[in-house]
């Protein structure tokens, strides 16, 4: 293995030629209740990867959506930000209709749908955002949100066809 190559990069996949595989982990939340905000996501079906603690002044609860590579973080002693301030969190789902479904059965209340180039992204909504899916079937242009009890907000974006160079993998 070369140095530009990291552990377990199998021949240097997802690198830059001559790069080191970097792959996001990880985004912390800030939560007010540590337990409320745990019970939401494993109550969306997302799977608990641990949670740790060291006396009352540090616990760390990782929870990872079901197929991702990336987890998300909260606990005490973790973040200085307000609870509720992270916002444009991204879920990429293949069907949104399914996972809007699946999401709102499990607890969640999430958005209708919306369409727009961008629309997800720009705050406050654009006078170009529209209701339900794209008409035309676009890729990356349907978005429906939510938010987690502390107003923690997420984005879900269908993408049917990934852009060049981009992998489910």
């Amino acid at each position: 293995m070369s140095s530009a190559q990291g552990a377990g990069d199998a021949g240097g996949a997802g690198t830059a030629p001559g790069g080191t595989a970097m792959r996001f982990e990880a985004i912390t939340l800030p939560v007010a209740d540590v337990d409320r905000a745990k019970a939401f996501y494993t109550g969306l079906g997302w799977r608990l990867d641990a949670d740790l603690a060291d006396g009352d002044t540090f616990r760390i609860v990782q929870i990872t959506p079901p197929l991702s590579e990336a987890s998300i973080n909260f606990g005490v002693g973790i973040s200085t930000a307000e609870p509720g301030s992270v916002q444009g969190l991204l879920l990429a789902v293949g069907d949104i209709e399914a996972a809007r479904e699946e999401l709102t059965a499990r607890g969640a209340d999430v958005s209708e749908l919306f369409h727009g180039p961008g629309a997800g992204f720009l705050h406050p909504a654009p006078a170009s955002r529209e209701s339900g899916r794209d008409p035309e079937g676009r890729s990356y242009v349907t978005w429906a949100t939510f938010s987690d009890p502390d107003g923690n907000g997420w984005l879900l974006q269908e993408i049917t066809e990934r852009l060049p160079g981009r992998t489910w993998e």
